[in-house]
């Protein structure tokens, strides 16, 4: 087969359509793992239903306690919130998902409906909407997972906007004024009050939203049936490719780079979902072509650090990554580093400082919300980053280093590593709710150095030394781990990243320092694209089409500033008179 370089873009395709079509529903999880809640099958009616999306098609999930419409949906497809609404009256209820059924959570302190909402089960917000007296109301309450408290009111009060990210790093925007006005604004909030960010392109209303602060998307909405997408970068918006059918009133999941679109108004009450994602755009050659895209996923060089280490924490996404910590050569060998670096896409910058130098620690979240645990000396200590500073966030229940990490600043996961002490591999597994561990389902296998991405609640761990060898795979539900599927070239100390359902592992050591990088489907791994440099030790960030990888070591005292970014690829094989473009690893389109 011949490689040809082919052009990666962004579009919606059809999903598996909903089994009730609704408008007014509200939206949690990721693009193959998402929920659909609540609603209405007609503008005045309300229903219970849920359904769950596993990236093809929806099934029935556990109905609402309370039947309602117009709510905010926060969290994940296994531990979701479904906040507000209206039943037809206002309400203020709070339920949570489990994956199967809905129990009751702590009410708002003020009840209302079309509020926007980000964060997790433990730890979300609710800002803006109409409350029982219909005001337009620029309020914002903080959940810890049983409680709502008042925080930082929104600077234009509105409602039917829409919202993302974490409760640490949220972000709301478009909706209506007090004067019934349709706005533009974006504003950002730090956990506590709410800043200005660049303005939409086109103002818009009864519109969803997915992903994070810095890397966020904005599809459909009114005043009339909207097919327009924005994606917004942390300080601008830009367009994105349209929706194939422009509505409103719809739901919303995911992230920038795989988002959902499900039910809304059209105005017909619709069934369809959509998914958005990853082009890749074959150009018409003397034959065309049909493209699978795994065995051609490559590295490419990126800007370098400015500080050699290796044993590094990593967080964020191609470009918006984050460094911190580790082991550098100066002054010695061996000397803990506090050093923070932020990547922009091209080149990194100075962060602000750990406030424990380590190295051999974990880390999860965002760029601008980012989490650092555990560390050589076998430290229990957690810092949350804010985009500019760490502060001090609660204790892990057991001490120590070569662990690894998932999930977000809100709602992270700490797994595996090495103790100070007889056994010397862990299996703990510990849950993190924005300020407090409590303790999860134990590794099947107890392993140090072992590599981990993903969710809270649908992790991945690979790799590792321990008595059961270094090829061990295991998936995370939330509260127990099972097995998944062991990878090809088992290794200690690579950098892992991605999904549970579309991850990367690369390099690493068996001793030998490795170029070699696996891709996981969910159930099993296959050969990807290699490292251009051999090493250990690195971090790394993103998801499985577009990664990123820095830092590491290529000897036992070569510690290296090299950044590599990973991005899908396609091979090509001829087919007469066809294009084709590809979605992952599946031909997304033939055009004859």
């Amino acid at each position: 087969m011949a490689i040809y370089n082919a052009s990666i873009s962004k579009a919606w395709s059809a999903g598996g359509a909903l089994i009730t079509a609704r408008l007014n529903l509200a939206g949690a999880g990721t693009q193959d793992a998402a929920l659909s809640i609540g609603g209405g099958t007609a503008p005045t009616n309300v229903v219970a239903c849920t359904e769950e999306y596993d990236g093809s098609s929806w099934s029935t999930g556990g109905d609402l306690i309370t039947a309602r419409a117009w709510m905010a949906g926060i969290g994940a497809q296994n531990s979701a919130l479904a906040v507000g609404g209206v039943t037809p009256s206002v309400s203020a209820n709070t339920e949570h998902y489990n994956g199967s059924a809905w129990s009751s959570g702590g009410s708002l302190i003020t009840g209302r409906y079309t509020p926007a909402g980000g964060g997790t089960q433990n730890a979300a917000f609710a800002a803006g909407g109409v409350n029982p007296s219909f005001a337009i109301i620029a309020c914002t309450e903080n959940y810890d997972g049983s409680t709502w408290t008042t925080s930082g009111a929104l600077s234009q009060a509105r409602y039917a906007l829409a919202g993302a990210g974490t409760q640490n790093s949220g972000i709301v925007f478009g909706g209506n004024n007090p004067s019934y006005s349709t706005v533009t604004c974006t504003e950002e909030y730090n956990g506590t009050s709410w800043s200005a960010g660049g303005t939409l392109i086109s103002a818009k209303y009864n519109l969803a939203g997915a992903g994070t602060q810095d890397l966020t998307l904005a599809f459909g909405g009114a005043p009339s049936p909207l097919n327009c997408t924005e994606e917004y970068n942390g300080s601008t918006w830009s367009v994105g490719s349209a929706l194939i059918t422009g509505r409103y009133r719809l739901g919303g999941a995911g992230t920038q780079n795989a988002g959902l679109a499900f039910g809304g108004f059209t105005p017909s009450t619709v069934s369809c979902t959509e998914e958005y994602g990853n082009i890749t755009n074959v150009s018409e050659f003397s034959n065309a072509y049909i493209g699978v895209n795994t065995p051609s996923s490559t590295f490419s060089s990126g800007g370098p650090l400015i500080t050699a280490r290796r044993y590094v924490g990593g967080a964020g996404t191609q470009n918006a990554g984050l460094s911190f910590g580790g082991e550098s050569p100066s002054p010695v060998v061996g000397s803990s580093k506090s050093c923070t670096e932020e990547y922009n896409g091209s080149s990194w910058s100075a962060g602000g400082d750990l406030i424990t130098a380590r190295y051999l620690l974990a880390g999860s979240g965002t760029q601008n919300a980012g989490l650092a645990f555990g560390g050589n000396g076998y430290v229990t200590c957690t810092e949350e980053y804010n985009g500019s500073s760490w502060s001090a966030g609660g204790d892990l229940i057991n001490a120590r280093d070569s662990l690894a990490g998932a999930g977000t600043q809100d709602a992270g996961l700490a797994f595996g590593g090495r103790c100070n002490g007889v056994p010397i591999y862990a299996n703990h597994t510990e849950e993190y709710n924005g300020s407090s561990w409590s303790a999860g389902g134990a590794l099947i296998n107890a392993r140090l150095s072992l590599s981990g991405t993903g969710t809270q609640n649908a992790t991945l761990a690979t790799g590792g030394g321990g008595p059961s060898g270094f090829n061990v795979t295991e998936e995370y539900n939330g509260s127990s781990w099972s097995a998944g599927g062991a990878l090809i070239n088992g290794r200690t100390a690579g950098a892992a990243f991605g999904t549970q359902n579309s991850g990367v592992l690369t390099g690493g050591n068996t001793p030998t320092f490795l170029t070699c990088t696996e891709e996981y489907n969910g159930s099993s791994w296959s050969t990807g694209g290699s490292l251009i440099t051999a090493r250990n030790g690195l971090g790394g960030a993103g998801v499985q089409s577009s990664g990123l990888v820095f830092g590491g070591a290529s000897g036992p005292s070569t510690y290296l500033t090299c950044t590599e970014e990973y991005n899908a690829g396609i091979e090509v094989s001829p087919i007469p008179k066809a294009y084709v473009g590809v979605s992952g690893s599946l031909v997304y389109q033939i055009w004859p």
